[in-house]
């Protein structure tokens, strides 16, 4: 299985690939477009080459109900991440059309990130159709309307949602858990070369807000 990593600012190559369990020979093998080993740029993403003890873009151990989830461990229970690392590495694009997720099949291909977290969180069973929407800003105005809370990182649970703002547009992902001492995303994001989206390992940076159902 291959991973997505993206680059935030301050990674190194060596850090990622320790983060991964790889190593720094391994990365530049897998992404051509590297010519320096020294010379990364954040907002980039990075192909993983999955192998036996890979890790995931960030992660830490310590959330329950989470495993080490990448490289072919899993996010455990049922929760809407768990069911969203089902889908890693399939295109938005194919995914909406396949009746595999309640996702809407009219969403352009380049903007699915509402569309397919909505989709893992009423197969969760977590919101119903009328609250799902393709939409970040009212799939955000619909759970908080339905009593999701601001909640910390640290009191974060895995299948908990994840909005920002990134290049002024929104962008929604959904929180998988810790591993390694750092937290982990997954979610419909713009990894593709032509900037269509597949589901992918990570997807949050900066500054982002994570909101919980009550409990």
């Amino acid at each position: 299985m291959t991973a997505i990593h993206n680059i935030a600012s301050g990674d190194t190559l060596s850090q990622i690939a320790q983060r991964y369990g790889t190593t720094v020979n391994a990365l530049m093998d897998a992404n051509s477009q590297i010519k320096d080993a020294d010379l990364i740029y954040a907002g980039a993403t990075l192909n993983i080459g999955g192998s036996p003890g890979t890790r995931g873009d960030s992660g830490a151990g310590g959330v329950s109900g989470t495993e080490g989830i990448s490289g072919g461990t899993r996010v455990s229970g049922n929760n809407a991440a768990a069911i969203a690392e089902q889908f890693i590495g399939r295109n938005a694009g194919e995914l909406k059309h396949s009746n595999e997720l309640p996702m809407q099949s009219w969403v352009p291909n380049n903007v699915n990130c509402a569309n397919f977290v909505s989709a893992c969180l009423q197969k969760a069973g977590l919101i119903d159709p009328g609250q799902a929407s393709a939409s970040v800003d009212n799939l955000a105005s619909n759970l908080k309307g339905d009593g999701w809370k601001t909640v910390s990182l640290a009191d974060a649970q895995p299948g908990d949602v994840v909005l920002m703002q990134r290049n002024g547009q929104s962008h929604v992902v959904l929180f998988a858990g810790f591993e390694g001492g750092q937290p982990k995303f997954i979610g419909s994001n713009n990894v593709n070369a032509d900037g269509s989206q597949r589901v992918s390992w990570g997807g949050a940076s900066g500054n982002y807000e994570i909101i919980a159902p009550p409990r």
